[in-house]
Order: structure tokens, then sequence, then C-alpha cells
């Protein structure tokens, strides 16, 4: 008996987490669904997107466009921050940091490794993140773009070729398909979680809404900074 228990526990079920890391709140569940994936019984899948290109998809605009939720906004990241526990601050600019400068060179580098370095996308995707949401440096020029790479371990011959590839027709059309996959989806913004259970995808939208995953993965919530639980 106890075998076929193993059986079916081995048979994990995906998690994809669509991101992009110029949402905050992408950061936040990242982290978390990382903590979580030697915990859960899932597979997770990072899949970086263009959150642009979900806002122009569905005409959706940033929160931070309406002021009183922008202001809302500001507080709710700090408290999620430290609840989560991950070392998130606002950028001191933040419309010209994150509004107007935007993320698609970044975007594009973070897609370049994950078809080329797929094992350094987590690690790359983490110190952008640390540059524009904990640091508040930018992730929009080249230089900046292979610090980040370099932090994460990566060659600087390898993360050369990567920003080279960056502008690429392959690198430019598997953002959009991912981008795009995420849309038929049903995105609206990020993250977008996807868990797939019993042959259905089941989206669920932001940060605060992981114990839900954990139910509907049948699986048991412990916290945002979870321990692996003793056999």
């Amino acid at each position: 008996m106890a075998g076929a228990g193993e059986g079916l526990r081995s048979s994990k079920k995906l998690v994809e987490c669509f991101y992009d890391v110029v949402s905050p709140y992408s950061w936040l569940a990242f982290e978390v669904l990382c903590r979580y994936r030697p915990i859960w019984n899932i597979e997770l899948r990072l899949r970086p997107a263009f959150l642009g290109g979900i806002m122009k998809g569905t005409g959706n605009q940033p929160p931070a466009m309406l002021p009183k939720r922008g202001e809302y906004m500001m507080k709710d990241i700090m408290w999620m921050a430290k609840y989560y526990q991950v070392p998130l601050k606002i950028p001191k600019d933040f419309f010209d940091t994150i509004i107007k400068k935007g993320s698609l060179s970044a975007m594009r580098f973070v897609t370049a490794v994950d078809i080329s370095q797929p094992q350094f996308l987590e690690m790359v995707s983490r110190e952008l993140w640390m540059r524009a949401w904990s640091r508040d440096e930018d992730i929009t020029q080249p230089e900046s773009i292979l610090a980040a790479a370099e932090r994460a371990g990566l060659p600087s011959d390898t993360a050369q070729k990567l920003l080279e590839m960056s502008p690429s027709s392959e690198v430019k059309n598997r953002l959009k398909a991912t981008t795009d996959e995420a849309l038929k989806y049903g995105a609206f913004g990020m993250p977008s979680i996807v868990a797939h259970v019993d042959g259905e995808p089941h989206l669920f939208f932001g940060s605060d809404r992981l114990e839900l995953l954990g139910h509907v993965l049948g699986e048991r919530w412990l916290g945002p900074v979870p321990t692996s639980p003793k056999l």
C-alpha cells in the first residue's frame, strides 16, 4: 500500500507562474512559490511574460494610475513585503522607474535566459527584482542587465551573448507567445498563476491567493515562510 501511495504522490501537479520583473506582487508570489516547490507536490514552471502586453490585450491599466488606489498600493506593498519576508522597497521615483521606463528590455533578456540558460532563470529574475524593487537601481540599460546577470552567477561572456540575443526574432516571438498564452488563460495582470488539476487550468491572480491555490491543489498552506514537514 505504501508503494501505491508513493506513486500517487509522485504525480506532481503543474503550476505555472506568469510574471514580469516590473511587478512587485509578482516577486512576492515568485518567492513563496519557490519556497513551496519542495513542500507541495508540484512542478513549478516559471513563465516570464510582458506585463505591458497583458495590459494592452485586456485594456487594463497599472493600479497606481488611479491616485487613491496608488496610495493604498504603496502601503499594501510594504505590508505584504514584511509578511512575505521579501526585501521589497518602493523606488523613490516610482512613475519614472516603473511606469515610464517599463521592463521590455529586461524581460527580453530574461526570455533569452529561459531559452538558452534556463538553469539561471530563477536567479536572474530575482536579481532584476532586487535591482528595481530593493536597491532602486535601473533595469533598462545593458550595463544594468549585465550587472544583474553577473550577480546571478552567469559567466560574463554568456551574459553578453544573451544580451545580444535579446532583440532577436526568436526572443521576441517567445515573449509574445508566452504573454499570449497567459491571456488565453484569462490573465489581466501579474502575477498570473495557473494550476493544472485533473486536466483543467485554474487561474489565480496576485500574490494573495496562495492559500486558495494550496486548497485547489489539495495541499496545506503553511504560511508565507514554510518549513519542510517532518516525515
